[in-house]
């Protein structure tokens, strides 16, 4: 649920995305380990052949939601002002982009204030 909020962060940004835009989300779970093991107990039923899974109520999940937003308009914002120039194969450049602009566009936008 919470990499399913990834999108506004980066709609924050300024981007609207397209049909081609090629972004990929990837989450990974922090789940009981072994919670769900689809195994089928053995014998009778006992206190220890039951397994639990803890969870956060839905009730409490808005600041998760709120702090993938965040993270994630951080994360875009640092790539575009913390580049430098880089020359690649058959010594194509691609140049940094020029930080008092991006901030200055930034600050256009009111996505960062000071």
């Amino acid at each position: 649920m919470l990499a399913r909020r990834v999108p506004l962060g980066l709609a924050r940004t300024g981007t609207s995305g397209s049909h081609f835009s090629g972004d990929i989300f990837l989450a990974f779970s922090t789940g009981n380990p072994d919670a769900l093991n689809g195994r089928f107990p053995q014998g009778p039923a006992n206190e220890q052949s039951y397994g639990h899974m803890d969870f956060i109520p839905w009730g409490r999940m808005d600041n998760f939601y709120a702090a993938v937003v965040q993270a994630t308009e951080e994360a875009v914002l640092n790539a575009l002002v913390a580049n430098h120039d880089m020359i690649g194969r058959d010594c194509n450049r691609t140049p940094a982009l020029p930080h008092d602009k991006v901030v200055a566009a930034l600050k256009a936008r009111r996505v960062i204030v000071s």
